[in-house]
């Protein structure tokens, strides 16, 4: 598998407005063998203008910060974003860290102005888990955010 570590931008054109696009844009990377942290910046139209690869971790874990998960956001422009990490053992199920870390992050894009649409774990065989899914609320992300 080959990562684009580097690549600022990935203007695609892809409109990501419901978890399962952006599992889907991530399907490549959710095989990566440890696991890894990345960022979807979204436009006003839920076009993502950037995939960034924000950390590269362990087999079960990755540091994360919120000022490197909003740094490019703000400089790209981005509206929204979705965070996206990957699980190698294929369980899906977040961890007490995730839901800590999803929450830090909820209340830095508050503070910032860049809300976070969902938070996605993708695994090696092309499952997900949408937080957005399992809270109760409209899965599109263009209703409801």
């Amino acid at each position: 598998m080959k990562l684009k570590i580097l690549a600022i931008r990935e203007p695609n054109g892809l409109s990501v407005l419901a978890p399962q696009h952006a599992a889907l844009a991530m399907s490549v990377e959710a095989k990566a063998d440890r696991e890894c942290f990345w960022v979807l910046h979204l436009s006003s139209c839920q076009k993502v203008i950037e995939k960034e690869l924000v950390a590269i971790g362990t087999i079960n874990s990755a540091l994360i910060h919120p000022r490197e998960v909003f740094k490019k956001a703000i400089i790209s422009s981005a509206v929204t974003i979705i965070t996206v990490h990957n699980h190698p053992s294929g369980n899906l199920t977040p961890s007490p860290e995730d839901e800590i870390l999803w929450r830090r992050l909820d209340r830095a894009g508050k503070l910032i102005g860049i809300a976070t649409l969902d938070h996605i774990i993708v695994g090696p065989t092309g499952g997900y888990f949408s937080r957005r899914e399992n809270s109760g609320k409209d899965v599109r992300f263009g209703s409801g955010t």
